[in-house]
């Protein structure tokens, strides 16, 4: 390297270390306007401008043509690290191609999305992986592994996992709070996160919009606690984008936007999402806390110093470019985009029906049946394939016979009939502003593109109208497409055209509701809130409030009967029913029923009642309860939305070309009834997931059967107390080659004396491999034991085996086990709880409670939920030769009565209620203040000793900190 070239622009020298000299040479305001998502250029160091932020989730989003691999949640259907690793290294080369051709592409990479799958309904199920903590880990590290690349000290990308922490509800996902126990925290949250970090395949972490224990994630103390302690970097922290404003807008935590941003910076937070381009405001607001004193300027160098360390390993200041071996649509990434598609396709149930004998005639039938639908997160295609392509690639356009199964209808109102007027020379194929769908024209937020206005809009004739092909997505949300293929759409002038190719946006314009009203139907316009209207210029929307026109609905053919004439022509019917990711479930919006939409529902029943031999294909972005559907047909399979090669993908199952390997990577469950609350993120408490559920799924989590079948040898297992070994010899005892995900579970078997609740058994490993006919591979899983086996011991606030007898359980699903062998792990023994000192959020048990701030800045509390009373149960505490006294930490602001009751459980004293021996009631004042905590003292009435079990009981609205115990004294507040 030249001499006289800075140390931040030498490659030879560790990244933190060029970093630091680079921040040395910016000015204090130049330093503060790195801190916004778009980081001006420094013209006189050469710095350029930059972005933090380029999705990635599946491919390259939002920046035009890409290569569209299945979605998250298929990826994560495959079990297939090594298969996703190679999905990450080829989005990371487009993206760095793509950057060559255009700067506005981001090398820091907002994927993946490691927020477990916890709850089907959450409308952002597609972004996950799994709803378990180990794979999803898993998973993840594949992924960013393959997007940072190998480079030792270059990174391909710099890879952001979202978001940071307990997200799982879009419904009031900016206010609401997620309660989450110190156990579910450390076993079941941060595994996720940790598994990638503590790889060294992440550069960071963006937090989540909700709260989490009463605090806002994007002031999260285990940024700092948790997060920037697992690897030997310090992790970038980006925020979500409007997240900051929020603080002190719509969450109200803060006072106002310079101390939000004050304390966003304090916990950790480096990149501020807000505003746009515009970092004006961000900019103001920094060096408005500054001036305050309410953050130093340590503050910020800390924060920029991480970022820049970060475009250090980008390769950004080298003197020589790192293109990160650049590629993009090469052959090679088609092939792949084809084996996901492949390997994410989930044989849920086969009598025998499939695979499909060749010369058979098919009927391709259902709304998706032609489909290839790309979500929020989906680049553009450059090449689809749908059901229909590939099974008449596959057996023969003769061979294969079609139905939609759309309704087909015609709007009458009074003046006539809906009508789509000519466009005009070239207008309907035209490209027109907002044509092609949200990623059209490659905008950096597709949330700012417009609906096509160069259209006219519908008009009214007296004579014929349009027929619309009408849809039901579910919950009376309907789309409604012209007979030209394009969807009615609502523009920002308020008319209403067939002008969109698809459903999409932000805001999506496609969708309508039909209300009753007067003998006929108001049209409601989803996106606008607003009836639908007759004017002289043509068909709009009403103003705000304004009745619209009522239609008539008249039926010209039901999508039924069109199903049944097609399946009858066949020999086999195959069903291809779903969602479009952009409607009834998506970002901002959960479902709200597992339940498949009605009219997809009868169109499935309409093929079996004309054929038999149906077969139900479900592409969707998250599970459904279809229990009828799988007692009435011999053939249901599942498989995300595939991506660019999905149709092909399946008819390659469904034919027998591929044998299908995918598992599921979620429970589906088998009706709503056995869901939890979307905001019960206890899944210990209210026993979801496949840990805890103690009921019977439709399908277990793990499974998807095979056109072969594969025997497993009795496993050999080694536990040296650090390490746990499982080796097993798998055998495919089938005609045909095939591929099996081996699983190991372990669970407890014989632990005495810990009381705990365990989950019913836990994925500790798992490996996809193929194996021809008669073939055998001995598998071997090491996994360590603490991570195997540990729970967080809340008693003492630390990771602990317990002593005691295990069982490795190996097979094909977690309800499918073909083997299993008990061994002993000598661990720790329980310890009883010290008393002298007792959170109150580490509880054992709890009822009607919830966890909350209990500072701004740090740490937990407890609060009751509603007006009955609350109750914390602690186990084991040990009170020693006696404790003669109490002393509560507690707050209470709202006025009115607040008490805390504190028993003995389970000694056989019971008190008058038959509750327990009462130790003390102690009154807790009003402090004003849910922070300003009283400490109330209180003699017991008589003395407990030993180790017992102690009940809590909070009455009215109060904080509940921490409880100790000790030698006697009065009642007294301070």
């Amino acid at each position: 390297m030249s001499t006289d070239q800075p140390p931040f622009r030498d490659p030879a020298l560790p990244a933190r270390e060029r970093a630091a000299d680079l921040l040395a040479r910016l000015t204090p305001d130049e330093r503060v306007a790195m801190l916004h998502q778009f980081a001006p250029a420094v013209e006189r160091l050469g710095v350029a401008a930059f972005r933090t932020g380029q999705e990635a989730l599946h491919g390259v989003a939002w920046m035009g043509p890409a290569t569209v691999f299945p979605q998250a949640v298929g990826l994560g259907a495959t079990w297939n690290d090594e298969l996703v690793r190679r999905v990450g290294e080829a989005v990371g080369r487009e993206v760095r191609a793509m950057r060559a051709r255009d700067p506005r592409v981001g090398l820091n990479v907002w994927s993946p999305t490691v927020n477990l799958l916890r709850h089907p309904l959450w409308g952002r199920n597609e972004e996950g992986y799994s709803e378990d903590p180990r794979l999803t880990a898993a998973i993840a590290t594949a992924y960013t592994r393959g997007l940072r690349g190998d480079h030792p000290t270059r990174l391909r990308t710099a890879p952001v996992l979202k978001h940071w922490l307990a997200h799982n509800n879009e419904t009031d996902r900016d206010t609401s709070s997620a309660s989450v126990r110190p156990r579910v925290l450390h076993e079941y949250e941060l595994p996720a996160f940790r598994g990638p970090v503590e790889a060294g395949t992440v550069a960071g972490v963006m937090p989540a919009y909700n709260l989490v224990n009463g605090r806002p994630n994007h002031l999260s103390p285990l940024l700092a606690e948790q997060l920037r302690t697992w690897c030997g970097h310090d992790p970038v922290v980006c925020s979500d984008a409007g997240a900051p404003s929020n603080l002190a807008d719509s969450q109200g935590y803060l006072d106002t936007h310079e101390e939000a941003t004050a304390a966003a910076l304090r916990a950790g937070v480096d990149s501020f999402t807000d505003h746009g381009e515009d970092s004006s405001v961000i900019i103001s607001r920094v060096r408005g806390a500054l001036e305050r004193g309410l953050i130093g300027q340590e503050h910020v160098d800390a924060a920029v110093l991480r970022l820049l360390a970060m475009r250090c390993s980008l390769g950004e200041f080298d003197p020589e470019p790192f293109d990160g071996d650049a590629a993009f649509d090469t052959p090679g990434h088609r092939e792949l985009a084809r084996e996901a598609a492949e390997q994410a396709v989930v044989l849920l149930r086969n009598d025998g029906l499939l695979p499909l004998a060749d010369g058979v005639r098919v009927a391709v039938v259902g709304l998706l049946a032609d489909e290839c639908k790309l979500d929020w997160y989906s680049g553009t295609l450059l090449r689809r394939s749908t059901p229909l392509d590939g099974l008449r690639a596959r057996f023969g356009a003769d061979r294969v016979v079609y139905a939609e199964g759309a309704d087909r209808v015609l709007l009458r109102c009074p003046g006539g009939w809906l009508a789509v007027p000519e466009a005009g020379p070239g207008g309907a194929d035209a490209e027109g502003e907002g044509a092609g769908g949200p990623a059209a024209g490659g905008a950096l937020d597709p949330a700012l593109l417009r609906g096509r206005t160069d259209l006219p809009p519908l008009t009214v004739s007296a004579d014929a109208g349009e027929e619309f092909a009408l849809v039901d997505w579910g919950g009376g949300v309907l789309t409604l497409r012209a007979g030209r293929g394009r969807y009615l759409s609502v523009a920002d002038d308020g008319f209403v055209r067939a002008s969109a190719e698809q459903p999409g946006g932000w805001v999506v314009q496609e969708t309508f509701e039909l209300e009753p009203h007067d003998g006929g139907h108001l049209l409601r316009h989803r996106g606008t809130g607003r009836y639908v209207e007759v004017a002289a210029d043509g068909v709009r929307v009403a103003a705000e409030g304004a009745a619209g026109a009522v239609f008539d609905v008249e039926t010209v053919l039901r999508g039924e009967g069109e199903v049944r004439a097609a399946a009858r022509e066949a020999d086999v019917v195959v069903v291809v029913a779903g969602n479009d990711p952009h409607i009834g479930g998506r970002e901002t919006e959960d479902r709200t029923t597992l339940a498949l939409p009605p009219q997809q529902d009868r169109l499935w029943r309409a093929a079996r009642a004309a054929n038999p031999r149906t077969a139900l294909v479900l592409t969707s972005a998250y599970p459904y309860a279809i229990g009828d559907a799988d007692e009435a047909l011999p053939a249901l399979l599942w498989t995300a939305h595939g991506g660019q090669a999905a149709g092909q993908a399946l008819a390659a199952v469904l034919a027998g070309d591929v044998s299908p390997g995918g598992r599921l990577p979620q429970t589906w469950y088998a009706g709503d009834a056995d869901l939890p609350g979307l905001l019960d993120y206890d899944i210990i408490g209210s026993r979801t997931t496949y840990l805890y559920f103690d009921g019977t799924p439709l399908y277990p989590f793990g499974h998807g059967l095979s056109y072969t079948s594969f025997g497993y040898d009795e496993p050999e297992v080694s536990c040296d107390g650090e390490a746990l070994t499982v080796r097993c010899a798998v055998t495919n005892t089938g005609a045909v080659a095939g591929d099996e995900v081996v699983q190991l579970y372990v669970r407890a078997v014989d632990t005495a004396g810990c009381r705990l609740p365990r989950p019913h058994r836990a994925l500790a490993a798992h490996r996809r491999i193929r194996l021809g006919p008669g073939a055998s591979r001995e598998v071997e899983f090491t996994v360590p034991v603490s991570r195997a086996l540990g729970f967080w011991d809340v008693a003492h606030g630390r990771w602990r085996v317990a002593p005691g007898s295990y069982a490795a359980d190996i097979g094909a699903s977690s309800a499918d086990i073909r083997r299993s062998a008990v061994f002993r792990v000598d661990g720790e023994p329980r310890a009883p709880r010290p008393v002298a000192g007792i959170r109150a959020a580490d509880y054992d048990e709890q009822s009607g409670t919830e966890l909350v701030d209990l500072s701004r800045e740090r740490g937990d509390a407890v609060a009751p939920v509603g007006p009955g009373a609350a109750e914390l149960v602690f186990h084991d505490c040990d009170f020693g030769t006696g404790a003669g006294s109490v002393t509560v930490e507690a707050a209470r602001a709202e006025p009115g009565e607040a008490e805390i009751v504190l028993r003995l459980d389970g000694d056989g004293e019971d008190g008058e209620d038959g509750q327990g021996r009462v130790l003390a009631r102690l009154s807790v004042p009003r402090s004003g203040d849910r922070y300003a905590y009283t400490t109330v003292r209180a003699a017991l009435e008589g003395p407990p000793s030993g180790v017992r079990d102690l009940r809590v009981t909070l009455h009215g609205s109060l904080r509940l900190a921490r409880l100790g115990f000790g030698g006697p004294s009065s009642a007294e507040a301070t």
